[in-house]
């Protein structure tokens, strides 16, 4: 019977069955011989009697038979070697070609990865991403410039603002993250920027769900239900800026669609804004900087599109602390999150970190990452403080929406140079400001602001300048940059040679650097760059290192 879970059935029998068939077996076999004994068939074969002695010509029928025999052997050798060479000749054309189709599939993996490669660095470019930043402004109608309320004079860009009057378009301020900063600092920024264009208060939600999930179940408006409670699921504001941009709409008389800009720096909210405006997560926000690479266009009303941008680049000339808040360099890898961190923190107040991160007092920086790593219990083996990890933390809290901190607006606030009493009267027609004060009212209203003791007070460097236009050399020195990054240590480089050119090749340590002559050039230097210890060591030998073998005490010690 066959046993479950197993290919075959057992062949294990009883005995008395096992005997009671291998009688039956002998019994048909006596009876097929008996018929065949009767019938006189003969199942033995003929015995050959071979030439016998005295036949004429025996030695030569041997000699022919002999023969015959050879040939045969032969014969049966030669099929055996064709079906064998046949069998080896399959063999090689299916290895064959397996090989070419593995060969083909790794080459084409190759060349995937290689073209993917060179789109990641494409995308993260700044030339491609100034690129996208021009293309958004020239397609939009109106530039609504996202600002980080904890420093909203550093998150302003002068270049992107001058190039928006240049082409007559609608610049707006929209404030975001009103929650992290006093009720009183909030409302002075109001009056300051005021004065130069029309400002929304915008408190953006970071628990938007997927739109898949929102079509399962019935849509929840922002400011009700029970998972809206939270202060991170809060949304306000968002209704100010429907309404104040359809009233735009129908006072301008448009024909087509009106297409609004969200521009500004990484990780001042973005497209959290356009998020909580249309309710679903339509475009992709988190807490990582630099996430949007190209424009993503999000339609909101039957007339009215809302157009999300890439991060504005920073330019390298701008202090520490707006390169470590408002550029990528930490995420290309140019600078580390340690450096970042104990730039922040150099410009913060002592006492007030130690109040919110309530942690003991420390002498710098370092010493301040080690017991924030302690406090978070970021170890490493042996319990060793992981500082970089610390440091990541401490960056993520102050480029995200969570820790409070503020700045003083500037008491003596005039006019930019690029902007004039006429270009803020121009930006003045066609909103409703009626509705944008009562919707700043509201949410000055209605959000929860953080005491004035519990925020950290920054100090602003002011405007950070970023780049519209990257020139080519720029371009270049980028795609080189993160070539580097991307091949790991050791990796030897070859510079490509142009007319006139030196090929150098980049080696690890301990291995020889040679400028190769160049057409009608001779070879200037040639260094050798060894291991420090391997030098010393061979200098040192050399001084005790003689020519002969000979030891005179007299003359060695002494």
């Amino acid at each position: 019977m066959k046993r479950p879970k197993l290919k075959k059935a057992s062949k294990r029998v009883s005995c008395s069955t096992r005997y009671k068939i291998q009688k039956k077996v002998r019994e048909h076999n006596r009876k097929l011989r008996k018929e065949a004994k009767k019938k006189g068939v003969s199942t033995r074969p003929k015995k050959d009697l071979g030439v016998p002695s005295s036949a004429p010509f025996r030695e030569e029928v041997l000699r022919e038979a002999e023969q015959r025999r050879l040939q045969i052997e032969e014969e049966k050798e030669k099929r055996k070697q064709a079906k064998k060479d046949e069998r080896a000749q399959k063999r090689q054309r299916e290895k064959d070609c397996g090989e070419t189709k593995e060969e083909t599939k790794a080459k084409k993996i190759r060349k995937d990865e290689v073209q993917r490669k060179q789109k990641a660095l494409e995308k993260n470019s700044k030339h491609y991403i100034c690129s996208q930043i021009n293309k958004v402004i020239d397609s939009c109608d109106v530039v609504v410039e996202v600002l980080d309320a904890r420093d909203p004079l550093g998150c302003r860009c002068p270049q992107l603002e001058e190039m928006v009057l240049q082409k007559n378009k609608k610049l707006i301020f929209l404030l975001n993250k009103i929650d992290l900063v006093p009720k009183d600092n909030a409302e002075k920024w109001l009056q300051s920027l005021q004065r130069e264009c029309p400002v929304l208060l915008f408190k953006a939600s970071t628990q938007i769900q997927d739109k898949t999930l929102q079509e399962k179940r019935s849509r929840v408006t922002p400011s009700h239900g029970l998972l809206d409670r939270s202060r991170s699921a809060a949304c306000f504001g968002h209704q100010c800026v429907s309404d104040v941009l359809s009233t735009f709409y129908t006072a301008t008389e448009r024909e087509g669609m009106l297409k609004v800009a969200l521009v500004g720096f990484p990780n001042v909210g973005k497209s959290s804004v356009i998020n909580s405006i249309k309710g679903v997560l339509a475009c992709n926000a988190g807490v990582k900087r630099g996430i949007t690479k190209s424009m993503q266009e999000v339609h909101l009303q039957r007339s009215i599109n809302l157009v999300d941008s890439p991060g504005i680049v920073a330019s390298d000339s701008n202090p520490a602390p707006a390169l470590a808040l408002r550029s990528l360099r930490v995420e290309e890898g140019l600078d580390s999150e340690l450096q970042a961190a104990s730039t922040l923190l150099r410009h913060c107040d002592k006492t007030q970190v130690m109040l919110q991160y309530t942690v003991p007092d420390y002498r710098n920086p370092l010493e301040f990452l080690t017991l924030f790593a302690k406090k978070r219990g970021f170890l490493q083996k042996g319990g060793v403080a992981n500082t970089e990890q610390a440091a990541a933390a401490f960056l993520s809290d102050w480029t995200g929406a969570k820790m409070s901190y503020h700045c003083r607006p500037p008491e003596h606030n005039s006019l930019p140079s690029y902007l004039s009493e006429e270009a803020v009267a121009a930006m003045r027609t066609g909103w409703d400001l009626k509705r944008i004060r009562a919707g700043n009212e509201e949410a000055l209203r209605d959000v929860k602001f953080p005491n004035p003791s519990s925020s950290i007070s920054f100090s602003s460097r002011g405007p950070t300048v970023g780049l519209l236009h990257v020139a080519e050399n720029e371009v270049q020195e980028q795609r080189s940059r993160e070539e580097v990054l991307q091949r790991g240590p050791g990796e030897e480089v070859v510079k490509e040679q142009g007319p006139g050119e030196e090929v150098v090749k980049e080696t690890g340590p301990g291995e020889e650097v040679v400028k190769e002559q160049g057409p009608g050039e001779e070879v200037k230097e040639q260094v050798e760059t060894k291991t420090p210890v391997k030098n010393a060591a061979a200098k040192v030998a050399s001084l005790y290192v003689s020519n002969t073998d000979g030891y005179d005490f007299n003359v060695d010690f002494k």
